[in-house]
């Protein structure tokens, strides 16, 4: 989901401490000044879908620091090095049969209102960004995938508080529009708009 209904458009464990140590070493740039470097960190939040941790870091100059990381893993991807990873797809569905860019209109609880964006939904344990995204385009539109026409690597787009990656999904689709699978937790209106339409939404 890209944008604020308000605003522009846009395309595109448990509770005890503990505390994980990786290398603790100070190492110098080519330049002899000190490379940044993660220490270890330990989990403040004990929840199913998302935690936050205590990254313990040094800085540029060699001073020891605290910085706190949102995440959907067991460990933040800082400690274990996994970036390829994507937690999540992003998918730009284009329905052959009505010549049309398929968008979402769906209320977003920390907006406390309405977004528009692209279909998108979280990669479940297992599955590959390919069957994420079948799946959760079915669920959010009622549409079906014909076509994958490119996969992007994982975006980190909000690295200053999160470690979560999307893949931006370029697809085909075909079916009726259609939010009858849509969870409890979501409410989601389907839209087909052609490319210039989508321009006037963004202007």
């Amino acid at each position: 989901m890209m944008s604020v209904e308000k605003s522009a458009l846009s395309v595109i464990c448990n509770h005890s401490i503990n505390i994980i140590n990786l290398k603790p070493v100070h190492e110098h740039g080519s330049d002899g000044g000190i490379i940044m470097r993660i220490k270890g960190g330990e989990k403040l939040t004990d929840l199913r879908w998302l935690n936050l941790f205590n990254i313990h870091y040094i800085d540029s100059h060699g001073k020891e620091r605290q910085w706190q990381v949102a995440t959907r893993h067991k460990h933040p991807k800082c400690m274990t090095g996994q970036y390829a990873m994507a937690d999540a797809v992003v998918i730009v569905p284009f329905h052959v049969g009505r010549g049309k860019i398929v968008l979402i209109r769906e209320f977003r609880i920390p907006l406390a209102g309405f977004e528009y964006g692209f279909p998108a939904g979280l990669v479940d344990d297992g599955e590959t960004v390919e069957a994420a995204t079948r799946r959760e385009l079915y669920e959010e539109t009622g549409l079906s995938v014909t076509n994958f026409l490119k996969i992007s690597p994982p975006i980190y787009s909000s690295a200053g508080m999160t470690d979560e990656a999307i893949t931006m999904v370029f697809v085909e689709c075909e079916g009726l529009p259609s939010a009858a699978a849509c969870e409890g937790s979501e409410q989601i209106e389907v839209i087909l708009a052609s490319p210039s339409e989508v321009a006037r939404m963004c202007g």
